[in-house]
């Protein structure tokens, strides 16, 4: 009997025949002993991927399963190698091809450049003369089958005693089921990839607890507080010129809105830095970018309300994006009036600088609806806060206009801007404002880390001045793009560091 495996494949694959196709299926661990350079490089190759969650238990009822066994490592391996010869295979997912057996075939021929044919989808039950002598342990559930569909629509129960092996196993399942075109959900009809609105962004790495990891894996646990109950404190900064932008300040009120929320193993100042200057260098982000900088409780022992159930400490989050300014600060925004009203300290106080946005995203919503950029919140007796995500200044005959913040967050871009206005010699009020006042202002500008100070050039369909961003909004706008470009943290001291 001929030993030697590539001259097996090859006889299969070449031998003498009028099949215009040869389909070979082959164990991923065949890659141990080497697969044939011409097979990899001249045939169609497709990766057949099923969740381990699903083939522990089925392994195990034959024999003990293992790592080895399983094969996914050299299956990572080959994906990667026909990667790196031009040659990127499809990858299909055994649940995919249950759920919508004829869509995902289609898809593969087509991308296999063979016919579809409906006989794909089914087959007569019983074994077949080319299964070889293992079918009677590996097979049976196929031999009762006459087609793709699942007959149990629920799993059996996990053995627990292969924790630890899908634990191993996962990580290595999902980054081929990354690449699956269709994935099957609960929620019906997948949702096409959408696109991004930086490109760049697609390929980003972010700091998650200890660690910094690519854009796939950035996620937190199921128990983390944030998850849980939205109970996290964040801040939004940018980077200017290899600058971080009021780093102290925003620190300080992170640490301020812990504190206020009690929480307990924070990390120290420094590691955050840390944590944030290192993410930005793996990055390569020196400029024009932002940075969504969280601080959850943690992660819990178990569901539940109670901060007595985070015993592992705080979770850090460093996001950094590519990320210009989000509002057209050139031309303006258009705002509406939401009927959402601004949370009233008598039940959250608006310093605490905190995740739980379900009163803003509300709002937002309101102002999505009218096809708005943004909406206005009002307090609870009627005078204008903010919006949804940015605080209001308005000018009214020469003066400078913003809410007091009993209601409205203290914004760190806010207190920036108050400082140019008196250092730009204009007059500065902080003081309730009325809607009509916004309506009859002569400019009006919006402040945030996100959109810097963004014209507001009509609310509520009325036109604001002349329907242009007005010149004290244009001088202050260049301020504050003066002061970026003066001030900052360098990133560059941690490097020299």
């Amino acid at each position: 009997m001929e030993s030697d495996g590539n001259k097996v494949v090859k006889d299969i694959i070449y031998r003498p025949g009028n099949s215009k196709y040869r389909f070979c299926k082959h164990m991923s661990k065949q890659r141990i002993l080497g697969l044939p350079e011409d097979l990899m490089k001249k045939g169609k190759h497709f990766i057949l991927i099923r969740n381990p969650l699903d083939i522990l238990p089925s392994f195990d009822e034959v024999v003990p399963p293992s790592f080895f066994e399983l094969g996914l490592a050299e299956l990572v391996c080959i994906y990667n190698e026909l990667c790196e010869i031009g040659k990127p295979p499809p990858v299909v997912d055994a649940a995919e091809l249950q759920q919508d057996p004829e869509a995902t075939l289609r898809a593969l021929c087509n991308d296999l450049e063979i016919p579809f044919q409906p006989a794909m989808l089914n087959w007569e039950a019983g074994p077949k003369p080319i299964d070889g002598l293992w079918a009677p342990w590996w097979y049976k559930t196929v031999h009762k089958s006459t087609g793709f569909k699942e007959e149990n629509k629920y799993p059996q129960p996990f053995p627990f005693s292969l924790y630890n092996l899908l634990e191993q196993s996962l990580p290595l399942y999902n980054m081929l089921r990354r690449h699956v075109k269709k994935k099957p959900s609960l929620l019906g009809t997948p949702l096409p990839t959408p696109d991004l609105p930086v490109p760049a962004n697609e390929k980003l790495l972010a700091w998650v607890g200890n660690e910094i990891v690519p854009r796939e894996s950035a996620k937190v646990s199921v128990f983390d507080s944030v998850v849980q109950g939205g109970d996290s404190v964040w801040e939004g900064l940018r980077v200017y010129n290899g600058k971080i932008f009021k780093l102290e300040e925003h620190l300080d009120r992170m640490f301020d809105s812990a504190k206020a929320l009690a929480f307990e193993n924070v990390p120290t100042r420094d590691k955050i830095k840390e944590a944030i200057f290192k993410t930005l260098i793996r990055n390569g982000m020196f400029d024009n970018s932002h940075i969504r900088l969280s601080l959850t409780r943690g992660k819990k022992v178990t569901s539940g309300m109670s901060p007595t159930l985070n015993l592992y400490g705080c979770t850090l989050i460093v996001l950094a994006e590519w990320k210009p300014p989000v509002y057209d600060n050139e031309h303006g925004i258009v705002l509406v009036t939401a009927t959402t009203r601004r949370n009233s300290p008598n039940n959250l106080d608006s310093k605490i600088h905190h995740n739980n946005l379900l009163n803003n995203i509300l709002a937002k919503i309101e102002g999505n609806n009218a096809k708005a950029d943004d909406a206005i919140m009002l307090d609870k007796d009627g005078y204008v806060s903010e919006t949804n995500a940015t605080n209001m200044f308005i000018v009214k005959r020469g003066a400078v206009l913003t809410p007091h913040a009993d209601y409205c967050l203290p914004g760190i871009t806010r207190a920036t801007v108050m400082d140019l206005v008196v250092k730009e010699q204009f007059i500065l009020e902080e003081r309730r404002i009325s809607l009509s006042e916004v309506h009859t202002a002569d400019e009006i500008w919006t402040t945030g880390t996100m959109g810097e100070l963004s014209p507001v050039v009509k609310v509520d369909g009325r036109i604001i001045g002349n329907g242009k961003v007005g010149p004290v909004t244009r001088q202050l706008q260049a301020a504050y793009r003066k002061l970026t470009e003066q001030l900052g943290v360098p990133i560059s001291n941690y490097l020299e560091a």
